[in-house]
């Protein structure tokens, strides 16, 4: 019987340094919308029905042109390699097994072209518009010789969130032989990790970081580097660079306002993630389940909408799907799967899921995830 998510969570806690468990884990500020992600999905209510025939239940969800088997995606995750050996290799052949899109981050320690070579699905590139155009562009022309199927162009992150669990962990603080020793003793004191990560992993760089884009590859030079290009001057008319470059799918994650979703429509967006980057950028934001009605109403299905943030269940999921969400996004869950158990942990947490997910809909009468609509919802 595979674990839920509360275990792998634990399992995680126990196996991995601090500092990474509470990146996976943390937010930005006091962390009040990480709480309201999953209290106010916790807080949707859903119609229980009765004798209406649910011995046949389809899952699948057709997506840009590929069918899903069920309505999830992996997100984005950056340092997933440090979760588990060449930790993104493995997500992507857990999802690649389960007949979900995997998406890579663009701050990831196994390089675009080391996930496509091992998996034959196409992945899904998640891209920032830093400052450094040469490196974004020299980005996009690999995602097409990789054959990526999407783009996740990441727009909330124009400047980073204060995020003081990173600090107190000793993940960006603090400096200096203190700042090493903390570090060092937290990998010491996980000696399964430090085995897999670290004796066995290799050496540990954000493979998507050509050493030439910054001089020092090591985690020091390239924060530097990156809170250098960070760009605060984008507007929407910075998309046009992005779809001049790239004419295959995009979508925009990191919105929770309908006037930045008719923005995104406006610039020429094929597809839109509702999300608070997990609570770790503007903390007191709605919750994911408080924006996406809103957005759903203002897009009136002229583009596909998804949503992530606090999902932990397949019922979390169903009940994005009849609040309006096409299909859902994981990050913190398969971060916390697969610093658990690799490979075999994201592979437990996605059968969960989807056990979950055909439960709740036999018990809410749903056949068809196609058809889930706000009929499900209690009134």
């Amino acid at each position: 019987m595979p674990r839920p998510f509360v275990d792998l969570l634990e399992a995680a806690r126990r196996r991995l340094p601090r500092l990474l468990f509470d990146y996976i884990d943390g937010g930005s500020y006091a962390e009040v919308t990480i709480r309201r992600n999953a209290a106010d999905l916790d807080a949707i209510a859903l119609r229980q029905r009765v004798l209406r025939g649910v011995e046949e239940l389809s899952l699948s969800t057709p997506l840009f042109g590929h069918e899903l088997s069920m309505p999830l995606l992996l997100a984005p995750v950056g340092f997933a390699g440090m979760y588990a050996r060449r930790g993104e290799i493995q997500a992507a052949r857990a999802a690649q097994a389960a007949g979900v899109p995997f998406c890579l981050s663009t701050l990831s320690i196994c390089s675009l072209e080391e996930v496509a070579a091992t998996v034959s699905a196409p992945v899904w590139l998640q891209v920032y518009l830093l400052r450094d155009r040469g490196f974004c562009a020299d980005l996009i022309e690999r995602a097409k010789a990789a054959k990526c199927a999407a783009l996740i162009f990441t727009v909330d992150m124009t400047i980073p969130g204060a995020r003081y669990r990173d600090l107190r962990s000793g993940m960006s603080g603090p400096g200096g032989a203190r700042g090493a020793a903390m570090r060092a003793w937290q990998g010491v004191t996980r000696p399964a990790w430090l085995w897999d990560v670290q004796l066995r992993g290799g050496r540990l760089r954000f493979g998507n970081i050509p050493p030439g884009v910054v001089a020092d590859t090591g985690f020091g030079g390239f924060a530097n580097w990156f809170a250098r290009n960070i760009d605060a001057s984008l507007t929407w008319k910075d998309f046009t660079w992005l779809r001049e470059r790239w004419s295959g799918t995009i979508l925009v994650k990191g919105l929770l306002d309908r006037d930045d979703a008719r923005a995104a429509l406006a610039a020429g967006a094929d597809g839109i993630i509702v999300s608070n980057h997990g609570g770790r950028q503007l903390d007191g934001a709605p919750s994911t389940v408080a924006a996406l009605p809103a957005v759903v109403g203002e897009v009136g299905g002229r583009v596909p909408v998804l949503a992530d943030g606090g999902v932990r269940s397949g019922l979390d999921i169903l009940r994005l799907l009849a609040l309006g969400a096409d299909a859902c996004l994981i990050g913190k869950a398969w971060a916390y799967a697969l610093g658990a158990a690799g490979e075999a942990g994201v592979t437990e947490l996605l059968q969960t899921l989807r056990a979950e997910l055909a439960v709740a809909m036999a018990l809410t009468g749903c056949t068809d995830v196609r058809e889930a609509s706000r009929e499900l919802l209690a009134r």
